[in-house]
């Protein structure tokens, strides 16, 4: 059970923070219940849940640990594009990696999602329509997990990334220049 305080990925609705637990009768319920009162932290609203919630999909925010243990892996992440012409197929395909509710299946779709863009602007062609609310969407999800975990701002996660990333490929650098001077030695 979760504790007042504690932050929770809540189905659709990302990072909630469990705001109440509290026995409630809700219409329709023959008896009380415990309910989660939480408070999504990318919308305006109050969400009742019954602490024996089974049917939407609930659990912790990642550590701080797991996130950088995850940004770590970004660079060995190979995402390709998913292509169809059915829209109902790219639809599907999308709504499997969000609904997995996993923070390295979102990176990826949103990788997949960001070289299918770069490959329409190499053909000077916009990204359709589908993919960018998938790519937004997926990003929303990812960016509010990581910002709690990491203890950053939503809208810095991206910059953080890749200031991470960038200090990593520095450090592999110096590893490699120091490996080439230790073998001519």
């Amino acid at each position: 059970m979760y504790e007042v305080g504690d932050f929770v990925f809540y189905g659709d609705m990302g990072v909630c923070r469990v705001e109440n637990i509290s026995e409630q009768s809700m219409r329709g319920g023959d008896e009380d219940q415990l309910y989660y009162t939480l408070s999504p932290l990318s919308e305006k609203c109050v969400v009742y849940t019954p602490v024996k919630n089974t049917k939407v999909f609930m659990r912790s925010v990642i550590s701080k640990d797991e996130a950088q243990e995850l940004i770590d892996r970004i660079p060995t992440i190979q995402a390709r594009a998913y292509h169809s012409k059915a829209i109902k197929d790219l639809t599907r395909h999308y709504e499997a990696s969000l609904k997995s509710y996993d923070c390295a299946d979102l990176i990826e779709l949103t990788m997949s999602i960001y070289a299918k863009k770069l490959e329409a602007q190499e053909q000077k062609r916009k990204l359709g329509s589908v993919d960018e609310k998938f790519m937004k969407r997926a990003e929303d999800l990812l960016f509010g997990e990581l910002s709690v975990a990491l203890g950053v701002e939503k809208d810095d996660v991206a910059e953080y990334i890749v200031a991470k990333m960038n200090a990593a490929q520095r450090q592999s650098e110096v590893c490699d220049h120091t490996q080439s001077l230790e073998k001519r030695a």
